[in-house]
């Protein structure tokens, strides 16, 4: 008896549905480059950057405009194929506690990566993984990839942005132009895509903050901003 209510009970639970998961306007992968080419002052100035834009007003109206007036957002260091390191996890955005709370985790988050490359292709399919994985789900999909330079290892970035395009993933760009001052016309071609996708050029690190600030509000309302490339695809 007791081996059949076992086995009554193993039924259900495999019988049960899964937990639902938490809608979001949007869930968002920020792709923090952490290459060589990146010092410690550069860094401390782009991760500054995205801790500053979650404690403005203006991405909290844009977070409270949407439907379910939430999004969900991780952040992970990236440099050559296979070299990532998440270290913010999933957070869901709301209101201005939980924006100010992802602020400090994103402001007191260690550089975890220190050189191997630039692997532009690498930073899109860690992002992919990040968002199968998710706990939330969202129509719209977004990878914010900031970095200073082109794809140097690993499959071409093109391939890997047109795999992420198929599953419907919407691709945006800061590029930093402090070394290759054409590598927003190498994002435009080769990194973004996806409905509304667009690129804001940053030409000095210590613009970073602006840069991001303007991309975050456009990408969380889902259309280009100011000066934006559009993507062709």
């Amino acid at each position: 008896m007791k081996r059949v209510v076992l086995a009554l009970l193993a039924a259900l639970l495999l019988a049960a549905p899964a937990r639902a998961q938490t809608a979001v306007d949007d869930l968002l992968v920020l792709a923090v480059d952490a290459s060589g080419s990146v010092n410690e002052a550069r860094f401390e100035l782009q991760k500054q950057g995205y801790a500053a834009a979650f404690r403005s007003r203006r991405v909290l109206d844009a977070i409270r405009a949407g439907a379910h007036r939430s999004v969900a957002v991780t952040m992970v260091q990236w440099t050559g194929p296979t070299l990532h390191v998440v270290v913010v996890g999933w957070t869901e955005v709301r209101d201005e506690k939980t924006a100010n709370a992802l602020a400090d985790a994103i402001a007191a988050a260690p550089r975890q990566l220190f050189g191997g490359g630039t692997s532009l292709s690498g930073a899109i399919d860690a992002s992919m993984q990040l968002l199968a994985a998710s706990p939330f789900r969202a129509d719209r999909r977004v990878i914010d990839i900031s970095g200073d330079g082109s794809n140097n290892r690993g499959r071409p970035a093109a391939s890997a942005r047109d795999e992420a395009l198929k599953q419907g993933v919407v691709i945006n760009g800061l590029p930093i132009l402090t070394l290759e001052p054409d590598l927003d016309s190498y994002y435009r071609d080769n990194v973004i895509g996806g409905p509304g996708a667009f690129v804001v050029p940053v030409h000095s690190y210590e613009a970073f903050a602006d840069a991001i600030l303007n991309k975050l509000v456009n990408e969380i309302a889902g259309a280009g901003g100011d000066g934006a490339f559009a993507a062709r695809r």
